[in-house]
């Protein structure tokens, strides 16, 4: 199912862009870069045990959805961009003396504004970059599990929003002067406090370090 549904995303991007493309060249100070298609998240997740249920934990699933964003070139190799994209969405899975429950599910939006190097290469073809900056991760719609439920009584769970720092790796492959292809990758540093107020067992805690690598295959357009 996520490799169909990031195939859709990805044609839908390209799509987009398709008959729009001018004739390739070096970034300039004043361009706007866009760029948007499929993003995969993929935690690397690690919590602490569900207080008060010894040797538990929690492990957050993969997730999709469409990734968009907007770079200011404030000169030909510096570049400030806002990441942005739809609502992702991940299943909680139980661990060690939880495992095989399903917790429930959650959605999270993450901001992430970055500047960005471009160093010159003198090709034309590719224009890789670097960055560094902030996220901020907001969830919501967060709903229990029956699994859950069936345990402990009827749940709502919670999770703060967290603030952390990001570092990103990506390239544009020149398809024109004002059209490309765009890889991209990001670590964020993603930590939330998870609280289940449940009908059968009181409350329970848990910290989260979800600190996933973020994975952007897409296209862009010059402006």
């Amino acid at each position: 199912m996520k490799q169909i549904t990031g195939r859709r995303l990805g044609a839908l991007a390209a799509v987009s862009m398709m008959g729009i493309c001018g004739t390739a060249g070096a970034y300039e100070g004043g361009d706007m870069l866009v760029r948007a298609g499929p993003t995969w998240v993929f935690p690397n997740d690690d919590s602490s045990a569900v207080h008060p249920i010894p040797g538990s934990g929690v492990e957050v699933q993969d997730g999709i959805s469409l990734g968009f964003s907007v770079t200011y070139m404030v000169t030909p190799q510096i570049g400030v961009e806002l990441l942005a994209a739809l609502p992702f969405k991940h299943d909680i899975k139980g661990e060690g003396s939880l495992n095989g429950v399903d917790i429930g599910r959650i959605k999270h939006l993450p901001p992430t504004l970055t500047l960005q190097w471009y160093p010159q290469l003198g090709v034309d073809w590719v224009q890789p970059y670097i960055g560094a900056g902030v996220n901020y991760t907001t969830f919501f719609d967060e709903q229990a599990d029956g699994d859950l439920e069936a345990i402990v009584g009827k749940t709502k769970i919670s999770l703060d929003d967290s603030w952390g720092y990001a570092v990103e790796l990506g390239a544009d492959w020149a398809v024109s002067d004002n059209c490309f292809i765009n890889t991209s990758l990001w670590y964020v540093d993603i930590s939330t406090d998870a609280t289940l107020k449940t009908a059968g067992a009181g409350t329970l805690k848990t910290d989260v370090d979800i600190d996933p690598l973020v994975f952007m295959l897409g296209v862009g357009m010059r402006f």
